[in-house]
């Protein structure tokens, strides 16, 4: 497998073996219910978690860069709806997104008293899960989403020539008339 497609499988991958994982250390810990599994389905869930979240902040800080002469929408990104993305990465990315809420459903209501008899469990941090599936889904789709070009304002065409709003014309000055300065004077 070259390079190239080993990078854009890469998201696809990760977001396989962090489901698998999610789902054996939660049914770990909602079969057994020991503090220690308890503790690994925790730390397993917020792990994830916390991946997810750098996840979908990097993809949405590559996102923001690519908007610029793409047409990128939040849900092409983050649930990888329409075209950008092919169907075979749909077919893997969405059941995994899917299986994570699943699996945090049923464990967290599987067990849903902690093993003191008291309402609440540490299962329910399962819920944090399918933030990594959507990370995963961003991260694919911010790198290798086939986007459309941007398109100028009215006219439908394709946007060519992107603006650099530092460039020296592209920087002007704000005129204010003085008399919309001046209205609030009064008020401190």
């Amino acid at each position: 497998m070259s390079p190239a497609i080993s990078e854009v499988r890469r998201p696809v991958r990760a977001n396989i073996v962090g489901t698998a994982l999610f789902a054996v250390t939660a049914a770990y810990a909602a079969i057994s219910f020991t503090t220690f599994a308890q503790w690994v389905g925790a730390v397993t869930a917020l792990t994830l978690f916390a991946a997810g979240v750098f996840g979908f902040l990097w993809s949405y800080f590559h996102a923001v860069q690519r908007s610029r002469h793409d047409e990128i929408s939040v849900t092409g990104l983050y649930l990888l709806l329409g075209e950008p993305t092919p169907r075979s990465v749909k077919l893997t990315m969405w059941p995994a997104l899917a299986a994570q809420v699943a699996i945090a459903l049923a464990t967290t209501l599987g067990r849903p008293d902690g093993p003191d008899g008291r309402a609440g469990s540490s299962l329910a941090v399962g819920f944090l899960v399918p933030m990594f599936g959507l990370g995963m889904n961003g991260l694919w789709a911010a790198y290798h989403g086939a986007f459309p070009l941007r398109r100028r304002g009215g006219d439908g065409e394709v946007d060519n020539e992107v603006e650099d709003a530092t460039a020296p014309e592209a920087v002007g000055e704000v005129t204010t008339p003085g008399s919309s300065i001046g209205q609030n004077a009064d008020h401190g």
